[in-house]
């Protein structure tokens, strides 16, 4: 039992200790605020405060974890030893930096509180972040920090083992459209046929009838794909189903319609299934609850993952709408405009909620990297991905993380605009799949 100083125990110092110790090392620890306890103690041992009470393994705090409330936060990112620091610290500390303060800084996303620039759906923009401006957006820093720390641990006791924490891949697919125009009913599969000759797109107008009167496959329909991909690698993938109203950008099936229905049954055959909270669920939250009781009804099952579409998250309003809804795990953490780690972590973790100051139940799964980003943000080609990707499976990999790719069923279409993307997702798997080259 690791025993744990600090003068002052706060909410901010109990959740930032249980991701660190127990979380990320798995080391059993005990916090306490009484020095004659802690001195009187024998066994491993640290400070967390501002002066050292003897000779024990010492870490300077900053005041992050003992404040509350938000405020303005003076940073500056350095480097040492190709190891990114900020909240740097006094000289006698065993870590030049407070690496408690700066998990916690990035972990409970403490920025995306602060006056911000929102982009046109109302989302943080990841060039507005620290680890974007500093060059560290694609480092699982935070892992990174709990590895150098348990070495020192463990030069000081080598008694203290950390837990194995065994790497994982998670192969994520959200089903935003899932028939490019099959099934669509009369009047939707009317309009798009109108809609392609005012355009005089005569390529996509064909295509439609073609696929309407079934003489080829709706170009979306790629779920026999995704399911061989899924056989090949022993995957078990999660699927995110959009089943909210129509609207300008919610764009799916009627929940009403059998062959959706259906395919939602087939595909939680054999993976987990999340729901993808509708855009216009943001503006209108009771949607959720509606949203979830559908696709509850669909599969009879509790419904307890989910993602935001656009990836729409608002601190703290979009967390605290799914905790009052019984969703258990979130995973809307990464960026729409940049691959990397939102939260500087690649581990699940549960939410803090800064203006209540208390950590929730609710899992936070971070993934990685977005076929959309790739693509539409940073103009990449299909053949430029992996040297993108490949760093990123190789940092989660060295700290036993987990790496989480999002990919949408009309994306491995090889269809016009995704020619070729079909060989990015499968060098994903391949790199990222345990066992695999990498």
């Amino acid at each position: 039992m690791m025993l744990i100083y600090t003068h002052k125990i706060t909410n901010r110092v109990r959740y930032t200790f249980r991701l660190y110790m127990d979380g990320l090392l798995g080391i059993p620890y005990k916090l306490t605020d009484q020095q004659d306890v802690f001195l009187a103690h024998t066994g491993p041992k640290f400070s967390y405060t501002q002066q050292p009470l003897g000779d024990e393994l010492f870490i300077a705090s900053r005041n992050l974890l003992f404040e509350t409330g938000i405020s303005e936060q003076t940073i500056t990112v350095s480097r040492r030893d190709d190891q990114v620091m900020f909240f740097s610290t006094a000289k006698n500390s065993a870590m030049p930096f407070d690496l408690f303060a700066a998990g916690f800084y990035l972990v409970s996303r403490y920025e995306e509180y602060l006056p911000h620039i929102r982009d046109k759906h109302d989302r943080f923009d990841a060039h507005q972040g620290l680890a974007w401006q500093n060059g560290f957006l694609e480092i699982p820093v935070v892992n990174k920090w709990a590895a150098t720390f348990a070495s020192l641990l463990q030069a000081r006791y080598p008694e203290v083992v950390p837990a194995v924490k065994n790497y994982q891949y998670i192969s994520t697919i959200d089903i935003d459209n899932a028939y490019a125009y099959r099934y669509k009913g009369f009047v939707r599969m009317a309009g798009g046929i109108g809609k392609a000759l005012f355009a005089l797109n005569f390529q996509e107008f064909w295509e439609r009838i073609r696929v309407i009167l079934r003489m080829e496959p709706d170009p979306y329909d790629t779920y026999a794909y995704q399911q061989a991909i899924q056989k090949k690698y022993r995957l078990r993938p999660i699927y995110f189903f959009l089943v909210g109203d129509y609207g300008v950008n919610d764009k799916n099936l009627s929940v009403q319609n059998r062959k959706f229905r259906t395919l939602i049954k087939h595909l939680a055959d054999s993976a987990d299934v999340g729901v993808h909270p509708s855009y216009g669920s943001n503006t209108e939250p009771e949607r959720l609850r509606t949203e979830i009781n559908r696709l509850r009804n669909i599969l009879h099952r509790d419904i307890t993952r989910s993602r935001q579409h656009f990836l729409m998250l608002k601190f703290p309003e979009t967390y605290r709408h799914l905790i009052e809804r019984d969703i258990s795990d979130d995973y809307s953490m990464g960026f729409a405009n940049a691959i990397g780690f939102r939260a500087g972590i690649c581990t699940p973790f549960h939410f803090y909620d800064l203006d209540q100051e208390i950590e929730t139940n609710l899992r936070i799964h971070p993934f990685a990297v977005m076929d959309a980003t790739l693509k539409y943000y940073m103009k990449l080609e299909p053949g430029q991905c992996m040297e993108k990707i490949r760093p990123m499976i190789r940092e989660t990999r060295a700290v036993n993380g987990t790496f989480m790719s999002l990919w949408h069923n009309e994306t491995l279409s090889e269809d016009r605009t995704w020619k070729g993307w079909r060989a990015v997702f499968e060098a994903i798997i391949s790199e990222a799949t345990p066992g695999e080259k990498a």
